[in-house]
């Protein structure tokens, strides 16, 4: 079945922001007074597609946990902050790309990321017009399978195709019997899946014309 929307995975498929979430995390340790850690770019590639306490847990695994709880609460505040000072890099082709697949299909966002993480991409990238809805683990505390299955229903899309990087990606994809597309440029590799870009604007070339 050809598809009726495009629901985008958000970190290692639309953009990437790991050099500065790596550097908004490093100042939330700093002010905590936590010595001895500095958290590189690679680490925060290495959790992308964790809702965000997750990935904050999996950086800084033997840390308490009231301790975990309080770096999550502050540096989703300090990454907002800084994303929406300087933006994060857009993958090549996506702000090209982007307006002529919605001339096409509805477009959607779904991330784990915190609240107001997908609004500060679509504010500084210039492309919020273009996305007709979107949800996250930070707006519901729900995983990616059940925002997935959200967006799904309150569309009424019988046949969406979603686009992401990572094995949760494709394991949400799966969850909600929707066809997968494998974004190989990203933070990630899968286990399987319906169709593979190497490129975003490869995603053009699989939708029916």
């Amino acid at each position: 079945m050809d598809p009726d929307a495009l629901i985008f995975d958000l970190d290692g498929t639309l953009w990437d922001t790991s050099e500065i979430c790596a550097a908004a995390w490093n100042r939330v340790v700093r002010g905590l007074g936590i010595d001895g850690r500095e958290v590189k770019a690679d680490d925060m590639r290495k959790v992308a597609g964790s809702s965000h306490i997750e990935a904050v847990r999996r950086v800084f695994s033997d840390l308490p946990e009231d301790v975990i709880a309080r770096i999550s609460e502050l540096s989703a505040i300090e990454d907002n902050r800084a994303l929406a000072e300087s933006g994060g890099i857009l993958y090549p082709g996506v702000s090209e790309n982007v307006p002529r697949l919605r001339a096409a299909l509805p477009l959607m966002i779904v991330s784990n990321c915190q609240a107001g993480y997908i609004e500060i991409f679509l504010e500084t990238s210039g492309l919020s017009s273009h996305f007709v809805d979107r949800e996250c683990w930070g707006n519901t505390g729900q995983g990616k399978a059940e925002n997935l299955r959200r967006v799904i229903r309150r569309n009424g899309l019988r046949a969406p195709w979603f686009i992401g990087d990572t094995e949760g990606d494709r394991a949400a994809a799966r969850e909600n019997d929707v066809r997968f597309v494998h974004a190989a440029y990203g933070f990630g590799s899968v286990a399987d899946c319906d169709e593979t870009i190497r490129e975003f604007a490869e995603i053009a070339r699989l939708i029916p014309s």
